[in-house]
């Protein structure tokens, strides 16, 4: 029988109905993580756009995308608030909770502090314990909490540092064996840039953005005290924006994002001989890669797919977005997100809109799986973001 931590990960990595005929295949290979929950887009305005946002213009959210992108922000400090119905076309207690925000410092309006709270509830889920005697129910999530810094080393780049607390509970007990599974924690760090310079095109000032974000770098998450060892999502983003206008007041981006788990595959049986020697390496392979430090992981992660610089490739997700932005008060957005489907299989399509004042936004992203049978079509996204500039014009504050 399947156990509940197993039933948990499929509902944490939300992988499409495509899987299981991919599983059937030798090339079905993604890359296993813990804490799978941080790699979901958590704001509407990114998912909106295929899920991007490493070189987007800064607002609220991008303690997620590119924290080093606040040295940049226009306004003095901003506050938001996401939620997510997660797979809702199956159950209808899952989702993602998310508050971020960020201050500028000083006279100079050259650095900022940030920081952003993640909530991923799984809902209640029941499960028959191990002697068959009775049902228990658990209610697992999984949480994130995580201030930063940016600060502008030029008049064209930042960069930016966060350090983040990760705690993961999937656990639930099992009396009759005197075994209680318990939650794990974890400790991470992220690094990133952020380049922006305003080309003459034409007659047109235009905008032209770079951004990089290597995300949760750090310690292992030890589930059921230590004895399952799980690599965090160390993940690396890549991305460029370039925003050009229309016409007066009508502007248009086009954004490409690119994404890399810095996670070293785990070993497969099919990759070994069928003898006993391919079975003694085998063996050793996986104990070498459960004992990897997250740091040595980073590095494999190059080099450690059985096809070569092909397999790699296969291990790069892409996201292509577009948004108009009208006076600042109005925006519609579009993208597309590809996973290949040897690590995954995510495929979908993703549209939003966004309406401005002066003191908040609301955003609204919807996606549609390309993907047959995926429990992630239809999932909807939004977005209150307050403006902290608009609070003080209000109340008459300079």
């Amino acid at each position: 029988m399947i156990s509940i931590r197993h039933i948990v990960a499929l509902a944490l990595v939300g992988i499409c109905g495509s899987v299981a005929a991919l599983a059937q295949k030798n090339d079905f290979n993604p890359v296993e993580t813990g804490v799978n929950s941080l790699g979901i887009a958590p704001d509407a305005r990114g998912a909106s756009m295929g899920d991007l946002g490493a070189a987007t213009d800064p607002d609220a959210n991008s303690q997620f995308w590119n924290p080093s992108k606040y040295a940049f922000a226009y306004s003095r400090g901003a506050v938001s608030l996401s939620y997510t119905p997660w797979l809702r076309k199956l159950v209808n207690d899952i989702f993602i909770a998310y508050a971020a925000g960020y201050w500028k410092l000083g006279a100079e309006d050259n650095q900022a502090v940030s920081a952003s709270l993640r909530y991923f509830s799984l809902g209640e889920v029941t499960d028959q314990t191990g002697g068959g005697t009775g049902l228990q129910t658990i209610n697992p999530y999984e949480m994130s909490l995580d201030i930063g810094y940016s600060r502008k080393l030029s008049d064209k780049f930042s960069m930016g540092i966060v350090f983040r607390y990760i705690y993961s509970d999937l656990s639930f007990s099992e009396s009759y064996a005197d075994d209680q599974s318990t939650g794990a924690s974890a400790f991470a760090a992220d690094i990133s840039g952020y380049y922006t310079t305003f080309p003459i095109v034409g007659r047109n000032e235009c905008q032209w953005s770079w951004g990089f974000d290597i995300s949760n770098i750090g310690s292992k998450v030890n589930y059921n005290h230590g004895d399952n060892p799980a690599f965090l999502p160390t993940n690396l983003r890549l991305g460029t924006s370039f925003t050009f206008p229309l016409a007066d007041y009508h502007n248009l981006s086009l954004n490409l994002d690119l994404n890399k788990l810095l996670v070293p595959a785990k070993p497969r049986r099919d990759d070994y001989a069928e003898d006993t020697e391919g079975e003694i390496a085998f063996v050793k392979a996986e104990e070498d890669w459960r004992n990897m430090s997250p740091i040595t992981g980073i590095f494999k992660s190059f080099s450690d797919a059985p096809g070569g610089m092909k397999e790699e490739l296969r291990e790069i997700s892409y996201s292509l977005g577009a948004e108009y932005n009208y006076n600042d008060q109005f925006f519609l957005r579009g993208g597309y997100y590809y996973q290949n489907p040897t690590k995954g299989n995510l495929q979908y399509f993703a549209l939003g809109a966004g309406f401005a004042m002066n003191v908040l936004r609301l955003d609204a992203s919807y996606m549609v799986a390309t993907a047959q049978n995926s429990p992630l079509d239809q999932t909807l996204r939004f977005t209150l973001t307050f403006d902290m500039d608009g609070l003080k014009e209000i109340f008459g504050r300079k």
